[in-house]
């Protein structure tokens, strides 16, 4: 597996631990459908999330959210609407951000953005 790849998994991974230390049931990790895939599909409080994550190990480039632009937020539609399709029964739905920026000294910062969808 290429370095960016293990880098992104690492990512997701930290990711689902940091969402359940703050009360989230993980539902399914890398859910796909067909070409398009939901890094982490969580749920709280009655609400279901579709949450994409990024991390980066510096901001040179702009923060890791920024890297989720118009057609990423398309395909996690996409994604979303056949999930609810397969698993019915959610009133509230979001998608949300999992922004983590690594420093340095190996430490990870969290910058969690809920509701994101607007089109």
């Amino acid at each position: 597996m290429a370095a960016h790849n293990e880098f992104g998994k690492a990512g997701e991974g930290m990711a689902a631990e940091w969402l359940t230390r703050r009360g989230f049931r993980l539902l399914n990790l890398n859910w796909k459908y067909g070409r398009y895939e939901v890094d982490i599909i969580a749920s709280r409080s009655g609400i279901l999330h579709f949450i994409e994550v990024k991390a980066r190990h510096d901001d040179r480039f702009g923060m890791p959210e920024d890297c989720v632009g118009k057609k990423k937020m398309g395909h996690l539609l996409k994604a979303g609407v056949a999930y609810q399709e397969k698993f019915p029964g959610w009133d509230q739905v979001q998608y949300d951000i999992l922004s983590i920026l690594i420093d340095p000294d190996g430490i990870a910062g969290f910058f969690f953005i809920e509701d994101v969808y607007c089109w």
